[in-house]
C-alpha cells in the first residue's frame, strides 16, 4: 500500500521497519478523539474560507459515519495502516474521494497527535477522579461505621498510641483528596490546544486556532507552535500523579494485607476479593491487595520511561515521542483497574473490633497517657516519661498491664499516683481526650468526616 507521505521518497519501507514504525496497534484507542478533533478542524477550515462550507459538511458527515461504524463494530481498524490518523484519513478519502483529501489542510500529524493525546488524557483524568471520589466515599462509609472502634496506632510497626479505626481510614481519605487535587491541577495544563501548530512552524493559511480550541472545549491554545508539537509535560504530570496515587494505594494495600493476616486479624476481606491456595485448604489470600501493591512498580516504570524518552530530545517533534503512548496507556489501564477493584474491596471489608481492642490492650499504648497524668500533677515531662517507662518494664517482667497494676506498685514509683489514674489510662478515655484538631477523638474524627464530605461536595 502506498504511504500517505509518499513523494519525497517512494513511500516504501521494509516490512520489518514498517512494523517497527507503526503505532496503530496502540494509538487506535484514540480514534474517538482523532475523529472529533478532525470534525472541529473541518469546521474551522470552512469558517475561515479555506474550504467551502459544503465541503466541510461532507467531511463532518463522513467523519461522523466513520465514528458510528467504529463504535458499532461495522468498521474494523486496519492494522496495516501506520497510525490512527492515517487510517481515518484513508477511510475518509475512500468514501468521499478528493474532498476527503482536503481535511489535512493546515495541520500536521505532529499537532494532530498532540491534540489527540491531550483530549484522550483529559477524558481519562475525569474518569480517574470519578473513581477516586467513589473510593473516598467508601472510606467515609467505613469511617462512620467504625467511629468508636479502638485499635493500636503504629510507628515503626510497633504499637504506639490508641486511635480509632475511623481515624486511620481517614488518613487515606486525606491522601486521596490530594490525589484529586494533583490530577485536577495537571488537567488545567493538559487542557491547552496544540492544533494549528502544524509540523512546528505554523501555517500560511489564516486559521482560527481559538475557534477550534473552543469547539473542543480547551481553555487555551499553545502559544508557541514549536512547543505545541514537542510538549509532553502533560504526560509527565499525569504519570507523576498516577505514580503518587499508586503509592497511596500500595500503602493501603500493605495494611490490608497485614490487617487480614492471622497475626493481626483486624479486618476480614470479602471472599470476592481473595483467593485460596492450590494445596493449603485453610488459606484465604489477599491477592487483589497484593496485585495492587505489585502493579505500583509498573506505573513507576511508566513515569521513568517517559522522563527518559524526553530527556535528550531536541526540538521539535521526534519519532521517539511515539513512545509516550504505551507508557500513558499502560498507566491509565493499571490505575483504572486497581481503583475498580479497590472500591468494592473497601465497601465489603468487615472490621473486627474485638481483635483491634485486644491488640490495643496488650501494647502498653497508654504509656504516654500515664506520663501525661503525672505531668498534670506537676511532674516535669521527662521525669514522668522515665517513670512510665520503668512501669512498663515492670509490667513486662511480671506479666501485668498498666490497667490492672495495683495502686501500691504505682506509689512505689511516685506518691503522685492516685485512684483516678485508672480512668486516665483507660483506652476509651485515652482516645476521647485527644481532642486536638485532626486528632483521634470521636468529635475530631466527625469533623474530619465533615471536611472530606464538604470537599467532595464542592469539588
Amino acid at each position: 500500500m502506498a504511504k500517505m507521505w509518499a513523494g519525497r521518497t517512494a513511500g516504501e519501507t521494509d516490512r520489518l521497519a514498517d512494523d517497527f514504525n507503526s503505532s496503530i496497534g496502540f494509538d487506535c484507542r484514540m480514534y474517538r478523539q482523532d475523529i472529533t478533533g478532525s470534525m472541529a478542524h473541518a469546521a474551522m477550515l470552512a469558517k475561515q474560507g479555506i474550504i467551502a462550507p459544503k465541503e466541510a459538511e461532507i467531511l463532518i458527515e463522513g467523519l461522523g459515519g466513520i465514528l458510528e461504524d467504529l463504535n458499532s463494530g461495522k468498521l474494523e481498524i486496519d492494522l496495516s495502516c501506520e497510525d490512527i490518523h492515517m487510517f481515518v484519513e484513508e477511510v475518509l478519502t475512500a468514501r468521499l474521494g478528493d474532498v476527503g483529501k482536503k481535511l489535512h489542510t493546515a495541520r500536521s500529524r505532529n499537532d494532530q497527535v498532540a491534540l489527540d493525546m491531550r483530549m484522550y488524557l483529559r477524558d481519562e483524568v475525569d474518569g480517574v477522579i470519578a473513581r477516586l471520589r467513589a473510593l473516598i466515599g467508601a472510606l467515609l462509609v467505613q469511617a462512620k461505621a467504625n467511629r468508636d472502634v479502638i485499635m493500636p496506632g503504629y510507628t515503626h510497626l510497633q504499637r504506639a498510641q490508641p486511635i480509632t479505626f475511623a481515624h486511620h481510614l481517614l488518613a487515606y481519605a486525606m491522601m486521596l483528596l490530594r490525589d484529586i487535587d494533583r490530577f485536577s491541577d495537571a488537567r488545567k495544563r493538559m487542557n491547552v490546544s496544540p492544533i494549528g501548530s502544524c509540523a512546528l512552524a505554523g501555517t500560511t493559511y489564516e486559521t482560527d486556532r481559538w475557534f477550534e480550541a473552543r469547539e473542543l472545549k480547551f481553555d487555551n491554545i499553545a502559544r508557541n507552535s514549536i512547543d505545541g508539537v514537542s510538549d509532553r509535560d502533560f504526560c509527565v504530570e499525569f504519570l507523576s500523579s498516577a505514580a503518587t496515587l499508586m503509592m497511596h494505594l500500595s500503602r493501603f494495600s500493605e495494611e490490608l494485607i497485614l490487617w487480614s493476616s492471622w497475626e493481626f486479624k483486624f479486618v476480614e476481606l470479602s471472599d470476592a476479593y481473595t483467593t485460596g491456595s492450590s494445596i493449603m485448604p485453610q488459606k484465604k489470600n489477599p491477592d487483589m491487595a497484593e496485585l495492587i501493591r505489585g502493579k505500583t512498580g509498573r506505573v513507576y516504570g511508566d513515569l521513568m520511561a517517559m522522563l527518559t524518552t524526553l530527556k535528550g530530545l531536541p526540538l521539535a517533534y521526534n519519532k521517539d515521542m511515539q513512545e509516550d503512548k504505551e507508557s500513558v496507556f499502560d498507566a491509565v489501564d493499571t490505575l483504572k483497574m486497581c481503583l475498580d477493584v479497590m472500591i468494592p474491596m473497601i465497601e465489603t471489608m468487615k472490621a473486627l473490633p474485638e481483635n483491634m481492642k485486644a491488640a490495643a490492650q496488650k501494647g502498653f499504648i497508654n504509656a504516654t497517657d500515664l506520663a501525661d497524668y503525672l505531668v498534670k500533677k506537676g511532674m516535669p515531662f521527662r521525669s514522668a516519661y522515665k517513670i512510665s517507662g520503668q512501669l512498663v518494664s515492670y509490667c513486662i517482667q511480671n506479666g501485668e498491664v498498666l490497667e490492672t497494676l495495683p495502686l501500691s506498685v504505682y506509689r512505689g514509683y511516685s506518691e503522685l499516683f492516685d485512684e483516678d489514674l485508672y480512668e486516665d489510662i483507660d483506652l476509651t478515655v485515652c482516645v476521647k481526650k485527644r481532642i486536638s484538631e485532626g486528632g483521634t477523638s470521636p468529635e475530631s474524627t466527625d469533623a474530619q468526616i465533615a471536611y472530606v464530605e464538604e470537599v467532595l461536595q464542592n469539588g
